[in-house]
């Protein structure tokens, strides 16, 4: 009985794991775009034109980067204490410059991070930060992203 209680309910935990990294990775796009963007020259583009390599590539980053992210929120949520974590742009200084030293100096060496990240894995951040935009009205490219992700987090060895 028990091994029937566990098979039954294993497609249902697949499936939560699966809905909650997809939307956890989505959160993550968001918040990469609406807080760390690296170049002011982002222009939406309705037909933005990605092959399945830039895609992947996309999904790799999003993957690499969450940890570094809300590592370094943990770190500057505990310098600054009961205050709100301001929105940091990466190519705005004066969006981290109010920031105390020691968080400040978490918040660059996190934009330098995300950027070698992002150029390790083939784009360039003029790139990262298109297709960033187009996922927002995009569900073709959502689930493009969100079947990549399923299937690096299955098989972390082709990261």
């Amino acid at each position: 009985m028990n091994r029937l209680h566990h098979l039954y309910y294993q497609p249902s935990l697949t499936r939560m794991l699966s809905q909650s990294l997809f939307f956890g990775s989505l959160t993550i796009t968001s918040l990469v775009s609406s807080a760390l963007i690296f170049s002011s020259n982002v222009h939406a583009q309705n037909t933005l034109q990605l092959d399945n390599t830039q895609i992947l590539n996309y999904s790799k980053v999003i993957l690499r980067m969450e940890p570094e992210r809300q590592q370094a929120f943990d770190k500057i949520k505990k310098i600054i204490g009961d205050q709100e974590v301001p929105k940091i742009v990466c190519n705005d200084p004066n969006s981290y410059n109010s920031l105390p030293s020691q968080a400040r100096d978490v918040a660059i060496d996190y934009c330098n991070r995300s950027q070698q990240i992002v150029e390790a894995n083939g784009l360039s951040i003029d790139e990262f930060n298109r297709i960033t935009v187009a996922l927002q009205d995009n569900e073709d490219l959502k689930r493009k992203i969100y079947n990549n992700l399923i299937r690096l987090q299955k098989n972390p060895e082709n990261q």
